[in-house]
C-alpha cells in the first residue's frame, strides 16, 4: 500500500502490485519518451528558461532527466526523443483554429529552425541508435507523428516520460499513451513546469486517473535495479 496526500492534506491510499523488476518494465518492452529537450526549455538564456527555472531547479530536473536517460541506456531501454514542431516565421498564417499555446508561439518564434534554442540541450543529444520522431504541432507526441507507428515496430509495451511541460505535452502525451493502450510511468521529479501549481494539477490531479505508476527518479531505479517493492507500477 503507498500512501500519497492530495492538495487537500487527505490521505490517498492506492494499493500496488508487486513485482519483480525483470517483470516491472522489461528492457525489451520498455522505452523512454524524452520529450522536447530543447535549450530553449532547458538551457540558461533559452526563450523559456526564467520561466522554467524555478521549478527545474526546484526539483533537480536536470540531474533527474540525466539520471534516468543514464539508466535507460544502461538497462538496454528504447529511447525515443519526441519534438515540439521548430517553428518558422511563416507557420500557421493560414490556419483557422491556433491555440493560445501556438500563438504565443509565433509571438516568441519560440523553437526557430535553425536557432540554438532549438537543438537539443546537449546532456539529451540523442545517439545514432536512439530515435527522433516527427515533430508534434501542439501538445501530444502521438497526434499527426509517427511515434505509435515507431513504438508498435519496436514491440513496446511500457512507455517512460521525462521532459517538459508536465500539463502540456508531458500530460497530452501521456493520454493519448494511455488511450492507444500502453502502460504510462510519469517521473514526476524528472519533468518540469513552468509554475508549481501546474505541477500539483498534473501529478496530483490529473496523471492518478490515467497514469499506471507516478515515481520519482530515485523509486524507478529501485525497481529497475531489484532494490525496491514498495513503489511498483501497477
Amino acid at each position: 500500500m503507498r500512501i500519497s496526500t492530495t492538495p487537500d492534506g487527505t490521505e490517498d491510499s492506492r494499493t500496488e502490485d508487486v513485482m519483480g523488476a525483470a517483470h516491472a518494465y522489461p528492457s525489451d518492452e520498455t522505452a523512454l519518451l524524452v520529450i522536447d529537450p530543447y535549450n530553449d526549455f532547458l538551457s540558461e538564456g533559452g526563450k523559456l528558461w526564467p520561466s522554467a527555472k524555478e521549478v527545474a531547479e526546484g526539483v533537480g530536473l536536470l540531474d533527474h532527466m540525466r539520471a534516468m536517460l543514464a539508466a535507460a541506456r544502461s538497462r538496454g531501454f528504447r529511447v525515443f526523443i519526441v519534438p515540439h514542431h521548430q517553428t518558422t516565421p511563416g507557420d500557421y498564417l493560414t490556419w483557422d483554429h491556433l491555440s493560445p499555446t501556438q500563438r504565443r508561439i509565433v509571438e516568441r518564434q519560440t523553437f526557430a529552425v535553425g536557432s540554438w534554442g532549438a537543438q537539443w540541450h546537449p546532456d539529451f543529444e540523442p545517439r545514432e541508435d536512439e530515435l527522433v520522431m516527427s515533430q508534434h504541432w501542439s501538445a501530444s507526441g502521438f497526434a499527426n507523428t509517427d511515434l505509435d507507428m515507431m513504438l508498435v515496430q519496436h514491440r513496446i509495451q511500457k512507455i517512460v516520460l521525462i521532459g517538459m511541460r508536465a500539463n502540456t505535452c508531458i500530460d497530452t502525451t501521456a493520454r493519448f499513451g494511455q488511450e492507444l493502450g500502453y502502460h504510462v510511468t510519469l517521473i514526476r521529479d524528472a519533468i518540469g513546469a513552468f509554475r508549481w501549481d501546474e505541477m500539483t494539477a498534473t501529478f496530483e490531479i490529473n496523471a492518478p486517473q490515467y497514469a499506471h505508476a507516478i515515481l520519482t527518479t530515485d523509486e524507478f531505479l529501485a525497481i529497475v535495479n531489484g532494490r525496491s517493492s514498495a513503489a511498483q507500477p501497477q
